[in-house]
């Protein structure tokens, strides 16, 4: 039978990754930059915070919980601000075309990942492909400590890691933000048309560098997440998949709603991984096409989207485009 109680927590496991970049995309999408190097932020963030962990555990020092976490994050952080700053400086500043910047930074960020992963791995001379930082993941993936006393109630909502809770926090406060404050109508102002936001006063370059580099260090917590909790502290070189292009889905699929994604993601992740809890037996055929769900249900969902006309619905107007101050 299908096993509702296992599936949940698996699915919110693998839908935190999902969330925390499609927040982080949403957020860099409403200032008008389409940042396709969303899955190279990820990885970058990810490996950042590996390194750092790595450091930290081979130093010899005894285990502290908060530098345990806080190494890893702030590394992690570090070096999604600056993958932010280099997508900002190529098309905001240089004005570079932004699709073709964004599909560079993801090769770019995923050779990065591969080259350091791979000379961390080699370091430790271990035999198999990967390395394991298990005691910087078991921070991570602490629980309170009466989640299992309360039955299936604690396994659905209280056997996470603080990492899950702070994606939902940063969904919900980055949806307050763009729907309820002056900066939010400013940044969404300038993702639809800049130049009457510039003629209104507003930076429009200070609001596309700032959202963008914080959508880039979101989106980094979210390969960070996939590292130290999702895999138990494993990193291996290729390992994340196409999560990162999921992520970008996933703004589609909740239309440029931060707080959507809260549930969208965790619906992303039960059907990435739906195959393993539907019986198939020997036929690959069908495993495969479970395995495009979340596809199906994003093409889906744009063509309702179309099909509607709802302004609200639709992305930013200037999404994709490079904005000349002179022509306006």
């Amino acid at each position: 039978m299908f096993d509702l109680v296992s599936f949940i927590p698996r699915a919110v496991a693998q839908g935190v990754p999902l969330m925390l970049g499609s927040t982080g995309e949403t957020l860099t999408q409403k200032s008008g930059n389409l940042n396709l190097g969303l899955p190279g932020v990820m990885y970058v963030g990810a490996i950042c915070g590996v390194i750092g962990s790595f450091m930290y555990e081979t130093s010899g020092a005894d285990m502290n919980a908060l530098l345990a976490v806080g190494i890893p994050v702030l590394c992690c952080l570090a070096g999604s601000l600056l993958m932010g700053l280099l997508y900002c400086f190529l098309t905001v500043t240089l004005r570079a075309n932004q699709n073709v910047t964004g599909l560079a930074m993801t090769t770019f960020g995923v050779g990065f990942g591969n080259f350091f992963g791979g000379s961390l791995i080699k370091l430790t001379d271990s035999e198999v492909p990967s390395i394991a930082l298990s005691a910087t993941s078991s921070y991570f993936k602490a629980t309170l400590p009466f989640a299992d006393d309360l039955g299936w109630f604690g396994e659905l909502f209280l056997s996470y890691g603080a990492l899950t809770y702070i994606a939902i926090i940063i969904a919900l406060v980055c949806s307050h933000f763009l729907k309820r404050t002056r900066p939010g109508l400013n940044l969404r102002a300038v993702g639809e048309d800049p130049a009457t936001a510039d003629a209104a006063g507003i930076d429009v370059t200070r609001y596309k560098y700032k959202a963008t580099c914080v959508g880039c260090m979101i989106a980094g917590l979210g390969g960070l997440y996939y590292v130290m909790d999702y895999a138990s502290g494993v990193w291996s070189n290729d390992a994340f998949g196409d999560r990162g292009w999921l992520a970008i889905a996933l703004v589609i699929f909740t239309m440029w709603r931060p707080a959507v994604s809260i549930f969208a993601s965790i619906l992303f992740g039960g059907l990435y991984i739906l195959y393993l809890y539907v019986p198939t037996g020997m036929n690959l055929a069908a495993k495969e096409l479970y395995k495009m769900l979340p596809y199906l249900v994003t093409i889906a969902v744009l063509i309702i989207v179309s099909l509607r006309k709802s302004r609200e619905n639709e992305p930013p107007r200037h999404l994709g485009l490079a904005y000349f101050r002179e022509e306006r």
